[in-house]
């Protein structure tokens, strides 16, 4: 099978890393260029040691991204920022996987509302695919704009949409507790994430209607379920550097043993996709530098809340492992290369 040229904008943020590490490994692609706007003219290797010998390549300017040819871009910028740099990519006809979230909300209004500014280019919102590989496979097949979800939406849309989607579910009440590694908050010096703010503590934060990965979890979930479905979302902070791990409480008429078969069935062929039993609830060291998510379900006696546990590496899986399996699934690769 013929290989690709990829080039990566970003390549210096954390999922930027993770992505390079990946496409090195991948026997079909070949990376063409990696830019940085803060190391440009630096070799990879310079700014993390830890890959010498493994990527050297010297990283270019974002204004130079397009004095190379590629058949894939991915571009793993900030929001705002990454809609400008791929626009020109997405003209010239050229696969695009973006990790920001700039083309996942399909409303344009939706986007300003979480966003705070008005979409570049609301006329691709519509024409971008949202790309979860076990929802959306036939679609990121053809797509030319693929959205890569959010870390904290795949770990609670996974283990929802079958039970959504389920005769009879009648879900009523859904309240997804979930806790982040500090990766997640990308690689930019914040407070809040330094090392003295995080070690030996363990915080909530954006608790209720505030996080931004809400809006695509509300998309996802309602369009699954044919009707508008809204969550309680309390995300927290670990004192991790990666894992995701969401305790999700719904309402409904089935027991828990029917939502882990539902489950089961829905994800059955699915090579990333690990269903355990009940007495089996997945951790974030299970899933830690993997591409898995790993589901469970328990709960739900004597009228009380079903309970769905979710886990996942939210650099993997939660970003830069899922773009790279919609990338296999966009060029007809297999689709676990470079990921098992």
């Amino acid at each position: 099978m013929a290989s690709i040229q990829a080039g990566i904008a970003g390549a210096t943020g954390y999922t930027g890393v993770e992505l390079v590490k990946l496409l090195k490994k991948h026997p079909q692609v070949t990376i063409a260029y990696i830019s940085s706007q803060s190391y440009a003219g630096k070799r990879f290797s310079e700014v993390f040691p830890e890959l010498k010998g493994i990527c050297d390549m010297e990283l270019i300017a974002p204004e130079d991204l397009h004095a190379h040819p590629v058949d894939c871009f991915f571009s793993c910028l900030p929001h705002a920022a990454s809609a400008a740099v791929c626009m020109p990519f997405i003209k010239k006809g050229i696969r695009v996987i973006d990790l920001s979230a700039d083309f996942r909300l399909k409303d344009p209004a939706v986007y300003t509302k979480w966003y705070t500014i008005d979409h570049p280019c609301p006329e691709l919102l519509e024409k971008a695919v949202f790309g979860i590989p076990e929802l959306y496979r036939n679609s990121i097949a053809s797509a030319q704009l693929l959205a890569n979800p959010g870390c904290y939406a795949t770990s609670i849309i996974l283990p929802l949409v079958p039970l959504l989607k389920e005769k009879g579910s009648n879900i009523t009440m859904i309240i997804a507790d979930s806790k982040s590694g500090v990766s997640g908050a990308g690689r930019s010096l914040k407070l809040g994430t330094q090392y003295v703010e995080v070690h030996d503590n363990f915080s909530a934060y954006s608790v209720g209607r505030m996080h931004r990965h809400l809006g695509e979890i509300d998309q996802e979930l309602s369009q699954a379920n044919n009707k508008k479905v809204t969550i309680t979302f309390s995300p927290h902070l670990l004192p991790l550097s990666r894992g995701i791990l969401s305790t999700i409480y719904i309402s409904t008429s089935l027991s828990a043993a029917a939502c882990l078969n539902s489950i089961k069935t829905a994800y059955a062929n699915e090579p990333f996709i690990r269903v355990r039993e009940p007495q089996d609830l997945p951790t974030i060291r299970d899933v830690a530098h993997t591409n898995f998510c790993d589901i469970s379900v328990t709960g739900g006696d004597n009228g009380l809340p079903v309970i769905i546990v979710s886990a996942l590496d939210n650099l993997l899986k939660g970003a830069s492992g899922q773009a790279v399996q919609n990338m296999n699934i966009m060029f007809g690769f297999d689709e676990t290369t470079a990921l098992l």
